[in-house]
């Protein structure tokens, strides 16, 4: 069976959102970019944890991740990645409301899920093969997953920054047992931590 996995930036307090997320502000009143800085601006210092990210076969993410529309798919949305977006996999939205797939550039297709996350984890299971799938966020979904004990290996990203507020992967998740995977690595921008969760 395929390896489950999570990665995830978060702030030293725990955030990986801020509130009022919308279209014009996808990570909410706060400084997104700041959670992500390490990927981008230290690419070469930490290209061992971005390969990580993107050696998923298959990914998960919630709607809210997908992009800002709530409700009926009212206009047309591809994303926030734009026609190529870095997945290169089959990737599963959960959504209440259908949509057809969205195939993308580079090997992406986005399959939208109304049937809950067992559902959507067994059909990424099913694409990925022997491969990894990867919970990609935002945080109720990675908190809904590890609610169900789905989840085999957490790898949190942490940056120095806080934001006060927002969405936080572990609200409402109660107690996890988690045994630290290595050393913990990292950068000024980023302390890498990796954790198998025990069951």
């Amino acid at each position: 069976m395929s390896k489950v996995t999570c990665d995830v930036s978060v702030t030293l307090d725990g955030f990986s959102a801020g509130p009022n997320q919308s279209e014009a502000r996808p990570f909410g009143d706060v400084d997104g970019e700041a959670l992500h800085r390490w990927m981008f601006e230290q690419a070469e210092q930490n290209a061992a944890e971005v390969a990580d990210i993107l050696t998923a076969r298959a990914y998960i993410m919630g709607r809210n991740m997908f992009g800002p529309i709530r409700g009926d798919w009212d206009r047309p949305w591809r994303g926030w990645w734009g026609e190529d977006p870095p997945y290169h996999s089959p990737v599963f939205v959960l959504t209440h409301y259908a949509h057809e797939p969205l195939p993308m550039q580079g090997g992406t297709t986005f399959y939208f899920v109304t049937d809950g996350i067992e559902s959507a984890l067994a059909q990424a299971r099913e694409a990925a093969g022997d491969g990894e799938v990867s919970i990609a966020g935002g945080a109720h979904t990675v908190s809904q997953y590890l609610v169900a004990g789905a989840i085999d290996e957490l790898r949190l990203h942490v940056t120095p920054v806080t934001f006060g507020q927002g969405e936080r992967i572990f609200d409402g998740v109660g107690p996890l047992n988690l045994e630290q995977i290595g050393e913990a690595t990292g950068t000024d921008l980023v302390t890498h931590l990796k954790y198998r969760v025990v069951r």
